[in-house]
């Protein structure tokens, strides 16, 4: 089986639990090189790096705030020290539906840190690097498409983070790093779903009725084609269910 990310050092940010979780392990089995960032959940990240080596990867579990900038780049410096390169930033990192979150937050951590990461981690990425961002179509089509009203803050500032980072294509292309975005309905089993499950299951009904939502292994998959399969331009973005939400 030919292994695509064979030898190149990916970071994913919230990468201890869920789609980031499965996000790198299913790296860590294309040959990647895995720097496993989390928060608080140091356990949880070390149990993914276990994951992948047992699998033969080899991986780091990386701990740092994304909303802070000396943590940032700590974070980064780890990383390129332990691999030697990074060749693929995953902004996975997000939030905004935690009860009690400063009105503040979600743009804080959704806009500012992925534009404040992606800019840092550019002076250590060679040409033909890439950077891939993970939203939802919630927020991909914010604006266009109804969005629950507990969603709102978080549909707002990850579309804001989103053009914040189209803003800095050139910026990414003057230095051979491309952009790729990968918008997913929403995922069965994430926590914003189960979230929205209990503040407003209508909405979470709402998407069932057009069909079975995406599982954390399918976007995930997608995350990976992302990485390592070839792009026309940078911008180019990858959608994941929800067809309806395509339709003009």
């Amino acid at each position: 089986m030919t292994r695509r990310m064979a030898g190149r050092s990916v970071l994913i940010t919230g990468a201890s639990r869920g789609i980031g979780a499965e996000v790198a392990v299913q790296l860590g089995a294309e040959g990647a090189m895995v720097a496993v960032n989390y928060r608080e959940k140091k356990r949880r990240a070390d149990a993914v790096v276990r994951t992948i080596e047992e699998g033969g990867g080899r991986a780091l579990a990386v701990g740092a705030d994304v909303t802070d900038p000396v943590a940032i780049e700590a974070m980064l410096d780890s990383v390129v020290t332990e691999f030697g390169a990074l060749d693929v930033l995953v902004l996975n990192a997000s939030g905004g539906l935690e009860l009690g979150a400063d009105p503040g937050y979600a743009m804080s951590i959704n806009r500012d840190a992925q534009v404040a990461l992606a800019r840092a981690a550019t002076d250590r990425m060679k040409p033909g690097s890439r950077i891939v961002f993970l939203t939802s179509h919630q927020a991909h089509f914010h604006g266009r498409k109804p969005v629950p009203v507990e969603y709102e803050p978080i549909a707002a500032s990850k579309r804001a983070g989103e053009d914040a980072l189209r803003d800095s294509i050139p910026h990414f292309e003057s230095r051979g790093i491309e952009l790729v975005v990968v918008s997913g309905d929403m995922i069965e089993g994430t926590i914003v779903v189960t979230l929205l499950e209990r503040r407003n299951p209508d909405a979470v009904a709402a998407r069932t009725a057009h069909g079975a939502l995406p599982t954390v292994a399918e976007f995930a998959t997608a995350v990976v084609e992302a990485c390592a399969d070839p792009i026309e331009k940078s911008g180019h973005v990858v959608y994941v269910g929800g067809a309806d939400y395509l339709e003009q």
